[in-house]
């Protein structure tokens, strides 16, 4: 998640006696992913004018080279932001579902501090170091 996007959102402060996922923790959050997905939107539109605008067709071959390696890096990063648009899309959905905040995995609380750093994080930090064991195991 974009660094910049993250440190706009002022963290949540737990009110003594509240419970985890209260419904101001569940419209902080929210909140908190639409104004990352705005962002996003913004960027994307941003850059789709900016390619139309440089569309310039160099003669010399490393001019041109240099270009579409540009174009093509533009577009895989807008490709990553698009897939985390659909990933808060549906984070949404869970926090409508009464979901969110939870493990898909064990189903136990992921935590506030989890979620302020990584609000799509779907596993609790056990079950995220264990998949990502197994991955590195795998990719052996």
């Amino acid at each position: 998640m974009p660094q910049q996007l993250r440190k706009e959102a002022t963290p949540y402060r737990l009110r003594k006696g509240e419970s985890y996922m209260s419904s101001k923790q569940l419209v902080h959050f929210r909140n908190m992913l639409e104004g990352i997905k705005l962002h996003l939107g913004q960027d994307i539109d941003r850059t789709v004018h900016t390619m139309q605008d440089e569309a310039t067709v160099f003669a010399d071959p490393n001019d041109r080279a240099s270009q579409e390696s540009d174009v093509t890096l533009e577009l895989r990063n807008r490709d990553r932001e698009r897939k985390l648009i659909k990933k808060i899309d549906e984070t949404i959905v869970k926090i409508n579902s009464g979901d969110y905040g939870y493990c898909d995995s064990c189903g136990i609380e992921i935590g506030l501090k989890r979620l302020e750093v990584r609000p799509t994080a779907t596993l609790c930090i056990d079950c995220k170091t264990l998949d990502e064991i197994r991955e590195k195991q795998l990719a052996k």
